[in-house]
């Protein structure tokens, strides 16, 4: 998708958002090989194709912004959700080695990765699921709000190659490079319970077509867990307010001393 809507346009110019997914919440071996195949497609090949699709343009200008919409698990993986993590892993490598290229040529052109937390998004009710009951993100759960002014700062900053939105998403990711097998026993334990609600899943799936809200209108950017998600992020407020609290910070010590250097 192109980023545009509700920004100005001169800031978001050149800016290509890679975003699109669909998936299914099942264990591997109750897969088939078309609903795996098309899930990839989706959510790997799509970044792929979109990326193409932009550096037609943006290579011959000599600028431009690729920004993908990552997750906490293109790093680390859950159960029931092998599809996806799968994917996600595959556009963070196609994404270093694109990244490594535009490099090699000096180009002007910049791709980042921002790495989501879970969403309060209709994608549970969306995905095709063959869980017992309705498929839930695992808490803590921020609102789409929080991802978009992530993705909306990236592209305003892509020089940095990835970001991170979410304390969850940071220890998550921190706990993956110190302690895998500490997480592995953790999931296998906990990741199936977590990741379904109280009530039976009686959804339709979105894998082969779109889906609407039962009256034929779109679903909006909203899932069912408002009462549940947090619309601030700690953690992404003082990553995206990083520079003006360090100066802020030095120039308290500065004002103190000019005081004391008066007295």
């Amino acid at each position: 998708m192109d980023f545009a809507s509700g920004c100005p346009r001169s800031h978001v110019r050149g800016v290509r958002v890679n975003v699109a997914f669909t998936s299914v919440f099942a264990p591997f071996h109750e897969i088939t090989p078309d609903e795996y195949r098309r899930a990839t497609e989706v959510t790997y090949l799509g970044f792929v194709w979109g990326t193409m699709a932009a550096l037609r343009r943006m290579r011959p200008r000599d600028h431009g912004t690729i920004v993908q919409v990552g997750s906490a698990l293109s790093h680390r993986s859950i159960p029931l959700q092998s599809v996806y993590g799968g994917a996600k892993h595959a556009v963070n490598g196609f994404t270093e080695s694109l990244r490594t290229e535009l490099l090699h040529d000096n180009s002007n052109v910049h791709v980042t990765v921002v790495q989501m937390p879970a969403l309060n998004t209709p994608q549970f009710s969306w995905v095709l699921s063959r869980l017992p009951r309705q498929p839930q993100p695992v808490p803590p759960i921020y609102q789409p709000e929080v991802a978009a002014r992530a993705v909306y700062y990236a592209a305003k900053h892509p020089r940095h190659k990835e970001y991170w939105v979410g304390a969850s998403t940071t220890a998550t990711l921190l706990g993956q490079r110190l302690f895998p097998a500490l997480l592995d026993c953790y999931l296998a334990r906990n990741g199936y319970s977590s990741q379904q609600t109280d009530h039976p899943n009686t959804r339709d799936a979105n894998l082969w077509q779109p889906v609407d809200d039962g009256d034929g209108k779109d679903c909006g950017a909203h899932g069912d867990f408002d009462s549940r998600s947090h619309a601030v992020s700690a953690q992404w407020w003082l990553r995206e307010n990083a520079k003006p609290l360090a100066v802020a910070a030095g120039a308290v010590p500065a004002g103190v001393a000019g005081v004391a250097a008066r007295h």
